[in-house]
Parts: C-alpha cells; structure tokens; sequence
C-alpha cells in the first residue's frame, strides 16, 4: 500500500494529521480549529475537510452538530487498518515506544499463523508451492540490502495465507505484514540476527508434505526465532546506546495553543492539526 505522503498535498494532510493524533500531540476529545488548521496547513478547507474524510472512515475523528470535527477515543480506532497500523509504528520508532506494539503483533501471529500453516498443509495447491517457493529463494538471494530481504518475508508469509483458501484468513496479511516490515527492517538492518531461510524452509517442507503437524512446529520455531532476534537486536541495541558518554539535556520547549473558530459543520476532513490548531472540548 503507497503511503499517502506519497498522493500529494491530500496525502501529505492525512499523514500529518494521522500522525499528530496517534501521537497525543491532538489529545483524545479535542475539537479541531479547522480555520487555524486550514491556515497552518496551507491546504484549502474543501482540501482539509475531504483529508479527516479519511481519518473519519478509520474511526480516529468525527463530527456533531455545534460540537464540530473532534478526535473519538482510541478505543474507537480501527488499529487494525493497515495504515493505521503504519502510523502506529512510524510514531512508535520516533518515540522509542515501538516495542511495545510489536509484542501485541507477535502475540497475534502467534495465535494465527500456526493454525493458518495447517489448513495450507491441508489445501495448498501446484500454483501455491510454487509462489512459495520462488519466496522462498528471493530470501535466499536477498543480498543485495535489507529492503529484499523484508519484501522477501512478506511474499513468502503472504503466499503461506494465500495457500488456506480461506479468504478472512487472506485479509490477516494487512495486520500481519504491517508488524512483519518493522520487525524485519530492523532485523535485517543488523548484523545480529540467523539466518531466515532454514527455518522458512521447514515450514515450506511441512507444507509440500501436507503434514499439518510438522508444519504448525515448524511456524512456532519460526515465530519463536523471530522474538530472539529481536530480542538480541534491540539488547544489542541498548548495550551501544550504553556506552556511549553522557551527553547534556535541553530543556523543551513549550508550545503555546491558540484558540481558534471550531468548525460546526459536522463535516469530517483529514488534516494535520498542532496544539495550536485544537481547542480542548469544553462541555
């Protein structure tokens, strides 16, 4: 999925935005100043309006009558959209708060791709060895830098989904991917970490030999090698950040809010939106 940082001044509005929100820079509950964000943002309102459209759809704004376009609460969210999910750990790495969402991610493919391995052992096809295959070997000859090596993992774990017929279960690559290329860009940026392909391969095995058995052992190996590497990258991580020396604290600068002319057209749009562009709802 293109990023919509990449679609333009609409896509560059929703991101911002998006961003701002799951950041706790817009709090929960607050009423958007659309005039001071139209002005801020330098986008036009119609621009600004059809830019929450988006964010209204994922369940992260909305709007009332005399209340105007406000952010819902997170229990709202769709967190398991996929760009939602990208926000998430965009904010997450900046904030250094990322591990925490890879771990509930994890916990997810633990519970869904050991059952999703079986019924693809069970129901795979000539067309789904194949695509697993040729996986399979792009991991092997992903040398050429880390960003083939992710795509690699994400075209084998995707074609594994494929390979149950179930199409529900097909839909869980969004939430699955979207955890799997973070955890994959920052193992693969490292040196620590094994070699992805022996244990990809049994599971592959396990699967041409349609034995559900071998092949839900082989994704819990594979999963459990997936937190050790992580795991290694990230101490590995902090034992450098550790030896580094000290260095001088700056004090943070405040940023003062404004208050603006809410919008009252219960009209959704997505837009960025800084402290000074929200007002706090006041009932």
């Amino acid at each position: 999925m293109t990023p919509y940082a990449r679609r333009g001044v609409h896509g560059q509005t929703v991101e911002t935005l998006a961003r701002r929100v799951l950041s706790g820079e817009i709090p929960e509950g607050s009423t958007l100043d659309l005039p001071a964000l139209q002005s801020e943002l330098d986008v036009s309102l119609t621009a600004l309006r059809e830019a929450l459209k988006v964010l209204a759809a994922k369940g992260m704004v909305d709007a009332r009558q005399k209340r105007g376009t406000f952010v819902r609460a997170r229990a709202d969210w769709n967190l398991l959209d996929a760009d939602v999910l990208r926000w998430q750990f965009a904010e997450g790495t900046a904030a250094g708060t990322d591990a925490g969402l890879l771990r509930n991610l994890g916990e997810v493919r633990a519970i869904v791709e050991p059952a999703a391995v079986r019924l693809a052992a069970l129901r795979r096809t000539a067309d789904d060895l194949a695509a697993l295959d040729a996986a399979l070997t792009a991991m092997g000859d992903a040398g050429e830098g880390p960003a083939h090596a992710v795509e690699a993992d994400l075209a084998f774990h995707r074609a594994l989904l494929a390979a149950t017929h179930n199409e529900l279960l097909e839909r869980m690559e969004m939430v699955i991917e979207s955890g799997l290329a973070h955890r994959d860009e920052i193992v693969h940026s490292s040196p620590h970490g094994e070699d992805p392909v022996p244990s990809h391969r049994a599971v592959l095995d396990a699967v041409r030999d349609q034995d559900p058995d071998a092949a839900e052992r082989a994704m819990r190996a594979l999963l459990e090698q997936a937190v050790r590497d992580l795991d290694l990258v990230h101490g590995s991580g902090a034992e450098q950040q550790a030896r580094k020396p000290p260095r001088e604290t700056q004090g943070s600068q405040g940023t003062q809010g404004t208050q603006g002319t809410q919008d009252t057209q219960g009209t959704p749009a997505d837009t960025p939106s800084g402290p000074q562009s929200v007002s706090e709802d006041t009932k």
